[in-house]
């Protein structure tokens, strides 16, 4: 059976009583010149506003409802997610008064989530990988988070990620010099409720370089999808590449 065909089948109820966070405050300078006055989120991609594919994919997994973490434009993404709902799915959203970094937007909305665990994403990237499989691991091995890890052909654009079994073992620092294929951090997270009441007590922090690379090795968790295709719209490039991933 295709991979397409196996995750449809799977997927459906993953997130059921799952809480989405999606990080959407960043202020996209890379990308600006190529998509001016708009958050990236709202990048058109294959048709559509970014954000919508990434809606397309959690709805798909059962996702009910989801928090938007804004900040840069965020009165765009506001208004478009008002002129858009879904029927099933519940948004809401947390602006930051300031930029606080990826953990700081999450502690700040951390009243929103009523969900253990909560799913985080990055709004700005997509993979089209079957979350059932994360969600099994994380309550299998009761860590206070687990990463979903995804192959890449050019890992040298990211920080690559070592693992050991199930658990990660640490995070090797971006070398543009690497060449070929690794394992990298896709940017889909479960967080247990604890520590997501520790990450608000940190004020403004990243999550990737406070929270995660700070955590004792083996004490996360991982999930590695050797099959899932991933894509970010950080850059002008990648962008235009985007419409590969998002559409099958």
């Amino acid at each position: 059976m295709a991979y397409a065909q196996v995750m449809e089948k799977t997927a459906a109820k993953a997130l059921d009583g799952i809480d989405v966070a999606v990080l959407a405050g960043g202020l996209g300078t890379r990308l600006a010149a190529a998509v001016p006055g708009l958050p990236k989120a709202l990048a058109p991609v294959a048709g559509a506003p970014f954000v919508e594919h990434l809606l397309d994919w959690l709805a798909a997994h059962g996702a009910r409802r989801i928090v938007f973490l804004l900040g840069h434009r965020a009165d765009q993404l506001q208004a478009h997610l008002n002129a858009h709902p879904r029927k099933g799915l519940a948004f809401e959203t947390s602006i930051e008064p300031q930029p606080l970094g990826t953990g700081g937007a999450l502690g700040l909305a951390r009243a929103k989530f009523a969900s253990d665990p909560v799913l985080v994403v990055n709004g700005d990237t997509f993979v089209d990988a079957d979350l059932a499989p994360l969600v099994a691991a994380h309550r299998a091995s009761k860590a206070s988070a687990t990463l979903l890890a995804v192959t890449v052909p050019d890992a040298g654009r990211y920080g690559r990620l070592a693992i050991e079994g199930a658990h990660l073992a640490g995070f090797v620092e971006k070398d543009t010099n690497f060449r070929g294929s690794a394992p990298i951090n896709a940017g889909v997270y479960l967080l247990a409720a604890e520590l997501l009441d520790r990450v608000r007590a940190k004020g403004a922090c990243s999550l990737e370089r406070d929270v995660f690379a700070q955590a004792a090795p083996g004490t996360l968790g991982v999930h590695h999808d050797r099959l899932a295709r991933f894509v970010d719209i950080g850059t002008p490039e990648s962008w235009q590449a985007a419409a590969t991933v998002v559409k099958p």
